[in-house]
């Protein structure tokens, strides 16, 4: 197997590890916690610069970046617009996530933030109808945001 195909495994199994956590974290407390996701947001952007320096894929680090700057900015842009709405972390988590998404390509990135925001209204509109909750309930973004980011990628 090619070198390069196994650290991009690796890369992707580590961050389906932290996914996980990330979301068990995300539910219990409604909080996305700083010192988990700058770090994997670092990695991840290491990873991408390695990948341009060592594998040849300075396409992939540009679709990276310009993923970060899409999906972490349109999220910027929702929390600035309601405060109640989108948390700080959902924001720098979205930036991870368009990392991961833009490298795998602009198929991927669409598919991703498009499922995280049908999952998560699927999600709440199911808690309404069963009266678990309002429009007014608060509830936890990041596992959707996760769970379309895993599915943009295996999709795309």
């Amino acid at each position: 197997m090619d070198p390069t195909a196994v650290v991009v495994v690796l890369a992707h199994l580590v961050l389906l590890g932290i996914g996980v956590w990330l979301i068990a974290i995300d539910i219990a407390t409604h909080r996305l916690p700083d010192r988990i996701v700058l770090p994997t947001l670092a990695g991840a952007l290491l990873l991408a610069l390695a990948g341009a320096v060592f594998a040849d894929a300075g396409a992939r680090l540009l679709g990276a970046l310009w993923g970060m700057l899409i999906l972490g900015g349109f999220y910027a842009l929702l929390r600035m617009l309601s405060r109640e709405g989108m948390g700080g972390g959902d924001v720098k988590l979205a930036a991870l996530i368009g990392v991961v998404l833009g490298w795998h390509g602009w198929q991927a990135l669409l598919i991703g933030a498009t499922a995280a925001f049908v999952l998560g209204a699927v999600h709440a509109l199911g808690l309404i109808v069963l009266r678990r909750a309002t429009g007014s309930t608060h509830i936890a973004f990041g596992p959707w945001m996760i769970v379309g980011g895993a599915l943009g990628v295996a999709v795309a």
